[in-house]
């Protein structure tokens, strides 16, 4: 092998640590992976107050502090350690005033300024304790200032003269605290600036974009995505700015950890089981309906949605189904914390037809382990979708996906054919009610095909989407990324 590389992961949330989605399950499973091939690998995140007094993970306080002055005011930081291996180190930078939340991590008037001081405490706290990675790996958002701190302030941090960047797009909708959107068209950032130099422009500062102007390289979470950003229609703004970095620009699907998402040793799970013993599946998909007060029938359809309850991930296609979708011999579950009013109108649907729909909200990982294990399709009509974790996982549960042709889904899911028996799941192409509802047809129709329908669901377990594939993709970025000269983009 060739020398081990040293990398700085970043991010705002870490799975099992922290963690509001999929980004957190990424930022721990990817370094995991690179670790696990012999690199050494830093994790950075910040130490949330429900984290920092949390005994269950044995952090360790390390005998050292740092400051970051912005505005006349200094922040104080401590670092927290975890060692995971001889290869994985987790560091926590501790600062109370930023983040001592109890519960949410993001939400909050100065999110801004929480994440601006965190990007500048990650390069400090990589001064002090002589970290000096060949790439720095940026997660999405809220470390998007890191590669423009160490091109606009170069001189502060000599050791990392040499250290190059990487930016990861997770969801370019996400680019600042708030919608990028909202903001006044006098007040809009150019992302030229240094971003400690304007203290009354930090509520208007575009992370995402200023990564994009100022980072060595630029991926995000599919190949198909990467596409899609680069057009006015999914390119939120910034689809101008990619097409001139169109070189640096890559697409590499995420992954799975198979240690955790998997129905054979899954915790959350009374019955466990693999593609050799789906009769246990039909145990869990009993247990599930009878724990949310559904029909208990092994032979009804039961479909599962574990995601944010949001526009983007198509529940507006089936609130305009409803009506049809109720009239159908099925079930459908959904898991998910999300927008109060699409909440209240599936509960309204569920108050009215207690035995065909149950919500179950906040989300909540054990619901949503029962629903990949005890559902026959899992529905995930997202308007637009960068990677998409739900559908691999719910490969592996059984759970045969139904989705819209786009970014991550496109890359993952392909349509099944009965007379072949090739595909892996339901796919429609035009994002519309009626192309919806085809999909979907297509897929009952294939359930009433007992024999038919097991070969695609063990078809569908046996698919891999470990992580040792896309981090080997990233070493290729990575050594792409060390040949190129430094400087601003």
């Amino acid at each position: 092998m060739a020398k081990p590389l040293i990398i700085a992961s970043v991010a705002s949330e870490v799975a099992p640590y922290s963690k509001s989605g999929g980004l957190g399950d990424v930022t721990k499973a990817l370094p995991k992976a690179l670790a696990h091939m012999g690199h050494k690998v830093s994790i950075i995140t910040p130490c949330y107050g429900f984290l920092c007094n949390n005994n269950e993970f044995e952090l360790k306080k390390l005998d050292k502090k740092f400051t970051v002055t912005h505005n006349k005011k200094t922040y104080t930081f401590f670092i927290q350690e975890l060692k995971i291996n001889e290869n994985l180190i987790v560091y926590f930078l501790e600062n109370k005033e930023l983040f001592s939340q109890k519960k949410n991590i993001y939400g909050y008037a100065n999110d801004n300024l929480r994440f601006l001081i965190f990007d500048a405490a990650v390069l400090k706290m990589m001064e002090l304790l002589k970290i000096k990675p060949d790439i720095i790996h940026c997660h999405d958002w809220q470390t998007g200032i890191i590669p423009n701190i160490l091109v606009k302030q170069k001189n502060n941090y000599p050791s990392l003269k040499k250290t190059k960047t990487l930016f990861t797009i997770h969801n370019l909708t996400f680019q600042m605290a708030g919608g990028w959107w909202t903001v006044p068209p006098k007040y809009k950032d150019d992302g030229k600036t240094d971003p400690f130099k304007n203290p009354n422009q930090v509520k208007y500062l575009n992370f995402t974009k200023r990564a994009i102007f100022y980072s060595d390289i630029i991926n995000t979470v599919s190949e198909r995505y990467a596409e899609e950003i680069t057009s006015p229609e999914l390119g939120q703004g910034l689809d101008k700015y990619l097409r001139h970095r169109s070189k640096d620009l890559y697409g590499i699907i995420n992954g799975i950890d198979y240690t955790v998402h998997n129905p054979a040793y899954d915790e959350n799970l009374k019955y466990k089981y693999d593609w050799n013993s789906l009769r246990r599946k039909k145990k869990n998909k009993l247990a599930l309906q009878k724990l949310l007060k559904l029909e208990e029938k092994a032979d009804i359809p039961l479909i599962g949605m574990t995601n944010r309850l949001t526009e983007q991930k198509g529940f507006k296609l089936i609130m305009e189904s409803i009506d049809d979708l109720m009239r159908m011999s099925l079930q459908i579950v959904i898991v998910g914390s999300g927008f109060k009013e699409y909440i209240m109108f599936f509960k309204k649907i569920a108050r009215k037809y207690p035995k065909k729909l149950a919500i179950f909200t906040p989300f909540n990982e054990v619901m949503e382990s029962k629903v990949y294990a005890g559902s026959d399709m899992f529905l995930m009509p997202s308007r637009f979708e960068p990677c998409g974790i739900s559908q691999m996982k719910s490969l592996r549960y059984g759970s045969v996906p139904i989705v819209h042709e786009t970014g991550g889904l496109y890359d993952t899911i392909t349509n099944f054919n009965p007379k072949t028996r090739k595909g892996n799941g339901f796919v429609f192409r035009q994002y519309t009610a009626m192309d919806f509802m085809m999909a979907l047809t297509r897929a009952l129709e294939n359930y009433k095909y007992g024999q038919v329908w097991e070969y695609l669901t063990w078809q569908a377990m046996q698919q891999s989407y470990s992580w040792e594939l896309p981090a080997k993709k990233y070493l290729k970025l990575y050594n792409i990324v060390n040949k190129k000269k430094k400087g601003k983009k």
